[in-house]
């Protein structure tokens, strides 16, 4: 059994498959909703039920809440419609038309950028192009139907070899596989892009941009964009790690900062050690934001980073002016695996 979902705003419909939710629907005929991690811990695709009746599945009271669930809101990655819908949701009109595929790709390069962080750097198949916005992410297809998803840390018009930054964890499947027994040349499948975190260039807003440790990978594909294309609007980087050798890529930051006029760097130390002589900033990488900026109300936030980073970030933002759908956000728990 089919059923048909209209969003209110647009007109646009589509349907929706037995046991498939809103969310994959849309994506499967070109429709791009806002999202990100497509596992119902973030809220990014967060919309209303206008008419009509769904499961709302599994998700993280962080992402809804029951107050808003009674007032007709679903995470439209999890909610299975059970009627025809009538739904209001965010689009994202820059993602249109671009498809999302299965493609091979070879290991051509093995980078270690810090203790427990690697860049993968792959090429695809001669003549082959993967389109894609800068910021967004791939899921790296593994064997018994598993995939762990990563954000490219690559612009689009530098995209010969594609980057991921890979954070080793005890005992992860595949950044395991990446750390012990990954050689170049190696095979692997992707699948992508996902995603609705990149800039939004019909904007002259001032650009604040927030990294979390491997959270720099798409936040570097975005700058690197942004750059390419000519963006004079004001660009605020920063960037929050627990010690010195956590900023593993070190000189590239400072290194913008130097040939550009509209673009800042902000390093931020939460835990430094004694050997990192650290003179910069220190705590948390959000109450920088907030000191540097008390008044949000006229700018836009990009935040790519570890959940509880998002999450405070979003409630001091919030708290100091900046209107909701001003803060562009990508979670890396469930979205992006970090390395699982």
């Amino acid at each position: 059994m089919t059923h048909k979902i209209r969003i209110e705003s647009s007109g646009h419909e589509f349907t929706a498959s037995e046991n498939e939710t809103v969310l994959a629907a849309a994506l499967r005929q070109g429709v791009t909703l806002a999202y990100s991690c497509r596992n119902g811990d973030c809220g990014t695709c967060k919309g209303k039920i206008l008419s009509g009746t769904v499961d709302y599945g599994k998700y993280e009271a962080k992402a809804m809440s029951e107050e808003e669930k009674r007032a007709g809101s679903a995470l439209f990655c999890q909610a299975l419609p059970l009627s025809d819908l009538v739904i209001e949701a965010r689009e994202i009109r820059a993602a249109e038309g671009i498809p999302i595929r299965i493609m091979p790709c070879r290991v051509m390069k093995l980078d270690r950028l810090a203790p427990d962080v690697m860049q993968l750097s792959l090429k695809l198949a001669e003549g082959q192009r993967l389109q894609f916005l800068a910021g967004q992410y791939i899921d790296i297809l593994l064997s018994g139907n598993q995939r762990r998803s990563f954000s490219l840390a690559t612009a689009p018009h530098a995209d010969e070899l594609l980057q991921l930054h890979v954070r080793h964890v005890p005992g992860g499947l595949f950044s395991g596989q990446v750390f012990t027994k990954m050689k170049e040349r190696d095979l692997l499948r992707f699948q992508g892009p996902y995603g609705t975190f990149f800039l939004r260039e019909d904007s002259d807003r001032p650009a604040i941009l927030v990294a979390g440790g491997t959270g720099f990978a798409p936040i570097k594909g975005i700058l690197e964009h942004a750059f390419s294309v000519g963006v004079t609007r004001p660009l605020h980087l920063y960037w929050g790690a627990r010690a010195r050798r956590d900023l593993y890529l070190p000189d590239l930051p400072p290194a913008w900062a130097r040939e550009r006029a509209n673009f800042r760097y902000t390093p931020v130390l939460s835990e430094p050690l004694p050997e990192d002589n650290w003179s910069g900033r220190g705590g948390w990488v959000h109450e920088a934001v907030i000191a540097d900026h008390p008044d949000l109300s006229r700018h836009e936030v990009y935040a790519s980073g570890p959940p509880p980073m998002i999450e405070a970030l979003k409630k001091a933002v919030k708290a100091h002016g900046l209107p909701d759908d001003r803060l562009y956000y990508d979670s890396f728990e469930h979205a992006h695996a970090s390395g699982t």
